[in-house]
C-alpha cells in the first residue's frame, strides 16, 4: 500500500479509537457499569435524596419550627402504631395524605408507604437485588406480587438504570434496621385490599 493511503487511514484508525474510548465511558443514563462498596452506596444516597423518598417513608414529627422528618424513624414507613379512621371518601378525581405523610387515600381506598430499612421481617431485609429492580420496573410489590399503590412513583424509577437501581438497593440496605409493621392497605369501604 502506497504511504499517502496509510497515513489517512491511520489517523482515521486514531480517531475512531478515541471516539470509541470517549463513547464507552460515558452515557445519557449514568454509569455504564456497576460501581461497588462505598461508591455505590454514596451513589444511592444521592438518588434516594434526588428522588425524595423521605418525603413518604419517613414519618414528620413537630419539631420548633414545625413538621420535619423524625430521623430515628428514618425510610421506615407508615409508623405501626398510627392508626387512621376509615376514610370518608367523596366522587371526585383527588387524594389526601396524612399530616405525617406517610398514609394517601383515594378512589383506591389507603396506602401506606413502605418501611424501605433492611429489617428482615417487616422491611427490605429479605429481598434480593433483583427483586427491587423488577418491583421498581413492574410497579408489583416484591417485583411479582400486588400491584405498588398511588403515590409511590414506580413509572418513573423504572426509568433508571440497573446501575442506579442497584445503587439505590445497596444504600438501603446500608441503613440501620427499624422494625415497623406497615398496615396492609385498605379498600374505600376500610377492608383488607389484599386479604391473606
Amino acid at each position: 500500500m502506497k504511504l499517502k493511503y496509510l497515513i489517512p487511514a491511520g489517523m482515521l484508525a486514531v480517531g475512531g479509537a478515541a471516539l470509541l474510548l470517549v463513547n464507552s465511558t460515558t452515557t445519557n443514563a449514568g454509569p455504564t457499569t456497576q460501581t461497588t462498596g462505598p461508591v455505590q452506596i454514596k451513589r444511592g444516597e444521592y438518588l434516594v435524596k434526588f428522588g425524595d423518598c423521605s418525603a413518604c417513608h419517613t414519618p414528620l414529627k413537630f419539631g420548633e419550627h414545625g413538621p420535619e422528618p423524625d430521623l430515628t424513624k428514618f425510610l421506615s414507613g407508615h409508623p405501626a402504631s398510627t392508626k387512621l379512621p376509615p376514610p370518608d371518601l367523596k366522587p371526585g378525581p383527588w387524594f389526601a395524605a396524612t399530616a405525617g405523610m406517610t398514609a394517601w387515600t383515594g378512589p383506591w381506598g389507603i396506602s401506606y408507604s413502605a418501611n424501605l430499612t433492611p429489617d428482615k421481617n417487616t422491611g427490605l431485609g429479605i429481598w434480593t437485588e433483583a427483586m427491587f429492580i423488577s418491583a421498581m420496573r413492574t410497579g408489583k410489590h416484591m417485583g411479582s406480587g400486588r400491584p405498588i399503590l398511588p403515590p409511590m412513583p414506580w413509572p418513573a424509577s423504572s426509568s433508571l438504570s440497573d446501575d442506579d437501581l442497584k445503587a439505590i438497593f445497596a444504600y438501603l440496605r446500608s441503613l440501620p434496621a427499624i422494625p415497623n409493621s406497615v398496615p396492609a392497605p385498605l379498600n374505600p369501604d376500610g377492608q383488607p385490599m389484599f386479604p391473606e
